[in-house]
Parts: structure tokens; C-alpha cells; sequence
């Protein structure tokens, strides 16, 4: 009975091993924080922590395959995504860690100021409700348009109050936003697809968004019910004290201070 006991012991301890041995799965999309995160994984190898980042193409498959169990984190999206995807699917999810926070610009290859878009002239914006309505404020903040009170990001074009010099708004898909720049007066714009696209210079935006959009930087996020998981801990502590994970991310927004923030650090 003694060895018989001593040897289920030893069966559990071993699958207890087994299961701490396990590598971490973190879910990323291609661009700056997939690469951040890769960066962050070879260094966790060198500290006796395995990582495996899966990468995934779109923006809804990583938040399915965090509830399914097929990854324990994933670094791709901002709290008001996060609460959007949990009113609609029903997720329980859990904001871990703080990440970067890339800031919007309005950008235009036709003129050098606000005070040269004319009377009539076209603005291309995001065609989705967050970052439309983040594009909104920062229209308003360079003082082309009012929004109605209180509205905050959550605005669209119907909450345009003051629009001086009737200014013409085509919708765009985020992504795509680059792409058309040229062809209008002034187009919102995101400087790590700004970057990835090599069109023009990310730097060269008339405004930029800042910390006051801190709530919009991308954050690790797991299942609640997988939050304490120590592995996650050590994943996040080491990415956010590598200075190698800063230079990463510093050179993936084009070497530029004004295109992103390290939001832990804010």
C-alpha cells in the first residue's frame, strides 16, 4: 500500500511539473506589439520561462481563442474594445498589464497647417465607432469642429455641432485610412500602419492624441479566472523592465517620442 501510494505521489508531482513547464501562449497581431512581445519572449526563454506567441490575422480571432482555452494572454487591443467584445460575446475577460499607447495624428500631404484647409475640404476618419469618435476629439482639439457635450469618444459624425467650414467627412476603414491620405485635405491617421506602409513620413502629423488617451493603449489581457496564473506576472514584469523591448517598440513608431507612450510608465 506504502508504494503503492508513494507512486501516485510521484505520478501527481510529475504532472504537476508538467503543467508549471507548460509554455506560456500569448495571442498578437502582426506590427509593433507583436514584435515587442517576441522581443519579450526570447528574454523570457534566457530567464527559464517559455513563451510561445501565436500570431493571428484579424482582430477577433485572439479574444476566441482566449476563451477557448487555446491561449493564456493576448496583446492587441484597448480596454474600450475589450469592454465592446464583452457586451457583445459574452467573454470574461480581465485587463493584467498596461501596454503602448500609439497616438492618433491628422495628417495631410496637401497642406503645412489647419489654417490652410479650406472652405469645403474633405476629411477621411475611421468608420468605427471607438476610433471615430477618438479621430472627433482630436478634430475638435485642433479647433475645426464642436461635438455635443460629454459625448467623449464614443462621438460620431451626427454629433457634430459647429462644423465652420463645412468640412466633408468620408468614412474609412482604420487601416485603409493611410492609403487615401493623398487624396483628400486631411485624413486621420495611425502611426504604426503609417510606419509599416512607408507611404509618407509618420512623424509629419499636424496633431497628435497623448496620455489623455491612456485608456487606449493596448494591454495584456487574460481570462478572469486565469488572471494570478505566476507565469503571466513574471511575462508582463519583464516586458515592461526590458530595455530591449523599448527599443523594439521605439524603433517600430519610427524612432519618434510623439507617436506612441509606454503606458505603464504614464
Amino acid at each position: 500500500m506504502k508504494l503503492v501510494t508513494f507512486a501516485f505521489a510521484a505520478a501527481l508531482s510529475l504532472v504537476g511539473l508538467s503543467a508549471s513547464a507548460e509554455a506560456l501562449k500569448i495571442g498578437v497581431v502582426p506590427g509593433a506589439y507583436g514584435d515587442a512581445v517576441n522581443v519579450a519572449a526570447e528574454e523570457a526563454k534566457e530567464k527559464g520561462l517559455e513563451v510561445e506567441v501565436v500570431e493571428f490575422s484579424d482582430w477577433t480571432t485572439p479574444n476566441v481563442a482566449l476563451a477557448a482555452g487555446d491561449i493564456d494572454l493576448n496583446f492587441f487591443q484597448h480596454r474600450p474594445f475589450l469592454e465592446n467584445a464583452e457586451k457583445e460575446r459574452g467573454y470574461d475577460f480581465e485587463v493584467v498589464g498596461q501596454g503602448i499607447l500609439a497616438n492618433l495624428g491628422l495628417y495631410s500631404l496637401k497642406h503645412k497647417s489647419f489654417d490652410e484647409i479650406p472652405e469645403g475640404g474633405s476629411v477621411a476618419i475611421a468608420n468605427d465607432p471607438v476610433n471615430q469618435g477618438r479621430g472627433l476629439l482630436l478634430l475638435e482639439k485642433a479647433g475645426l469642429i464642436k461635438l455635443k457635450e460629454d459625448v467623449g469618444f464614443l462621438g460620431t459624425l451626427d454629433d457634430i455641432v459647429e462644423n465652420p467650414r463645412n468640412l466633408k467627412f468620408t468614412e474609412v476603414e482604420g487601416p485603409q485610412l493611410v492609403r487615401i491620405t493623398g487624396d483628400v485635405d486631411l485624413a486621420q491617421g495611425y502611426p504604426h500602419f503609417i510606419v509599416a506602409s512607408g507611404a509618407f513620413d509618420p512623424t509629419s502629423g499636424l496633431i497628435y492624441s497623448g496620455i489623455e488617451d491612456k485608456q487606449f493603449s493596448v494591454s495584456f489581457v487574460s481570462r478572469s479566472d486565469n488572471k494570478d496564473d505566476p507565469r503571466i506576472k513574471q511575462f508582463i514584469e519583464l516586458f515592461q523592465q526590458s530595455q530591449a523591448v523599448k527599443d523594439q517598440v521605439h524603433a517600430s513608431f519610427a524612432s519618434s517620442d510623439k507617436l506612441y507612450i509606454l503606458a505603464w510608465q504614464s
